[in-house]
């Protein structure tokens, strides 16, 4: 059997960490594990794994170059010069709507990355990315590949943040597939996996001969206790940056 002890630092890692106005980013990604997040610009960087899937739903629609990234990870540095910047030349409502505060930007983890459909001028803050067309297959692909539009219209006041159709968040798959297929945005996500899942009773995800079952753990009541599993199966262990990590195991395979 395969075996992970919990410990409180997994609490601020992993691919489904909430970051928000309510919920400052604890550290960063590894500079060494960033890469471009597409081979054309290579300004833009993702954390290594969410740069490889989000290559896979581009190549799946073939996008080429009408589909380029505006935005991917930024240093923190960075991101408080956004702020200001568009602070100063927008005003706060503006600012307060679409740039997030320095230090609880998804763009500060590298799973985060802004997309536009190639154009001779492209909005740094609020690219075009139209719900039609290339953009359209590319956000119909993207959860099969962990990516989720993650500031949804009608969420506001759940996310804090206007709806961004812009914006891609890697949460990891089959998450992707179970926030959209529900219309859920990563609050409300965990929120349900927190209220309804356990390792006794998970949330079962089934795809094609594979059965994924997903749980939430209080970090206060499982820091320091044993996850095992069975070691020709894999499992998935991601903090939320809110008090609980989400154990994601694929079990036996059914006919």
């Amino acid at each position: 059997m395969s075996k992970y002890w919990i410990r409180p630092e997994d609490g601020a890692r992993g691919t489904l960490l909430l970051i928000s106005p309510e919920h400052a980013l604890r550290g960063g990604p590894e500079q060494t594990k960033l890469v471009p997040a597409v081979d054309e610009n290579a300004d833009v960087l993702l954390e290594y794994t969410a740069a490889r899937m989000l290559r896979r739903p581009l190549m799946d629609v073939g996008a080429g170059r009408r589909i380029t990234a505006v935005s991917g990870y930024r240093p923190h540095q960075e991101q408080v010069k956004i702020w200001e910047d568009t602070m100063r030349k927008e005003g706060e409502k503006f600012t307060r709507t679409y740039v997030a505060k320095p230090g609880h930007s998804e763009h500060e983890s590298g799973l985060a990355v802004d997309l536009a459909e190639q154009r001779e001028e492209i909005d740094f803050i609020r690219p075009e990315f139209p719900r039609s067309g290339i953009c359209r297959r590319f956000r119909d692909m993207a959860p099969y590949r962990g990516f989720v539009e993650r500031y949804l219209s009608g969420k506001e006041n759940v996310t804090g943040i206007g709806a961004e159709p812009w914006h891609f968040r890697y949460v990891g798959y089959p998450h992707s597939v179970i926030m959209t297929c529900r219309g859920l945005v990563l609050e409300e996500y965990l929120q349900f996996l927190k209220e309804e899942t356990s390792p006794e009773h998970p949330y079962i995800y089934r795809s094609g001969n594979a059965r994924i079952d997903i749980c939430y753990l209080p970090l206060d009541q499982w820091a320091g206790k044993e996850l095992e599993w069975p070691d020709n199966l894999p499992a998935l262990i991601s903090g939320t940056n809110e008090g609980g990590i989400v154990w994601t195991r694929w079990r036996e395979r059914y006919a």
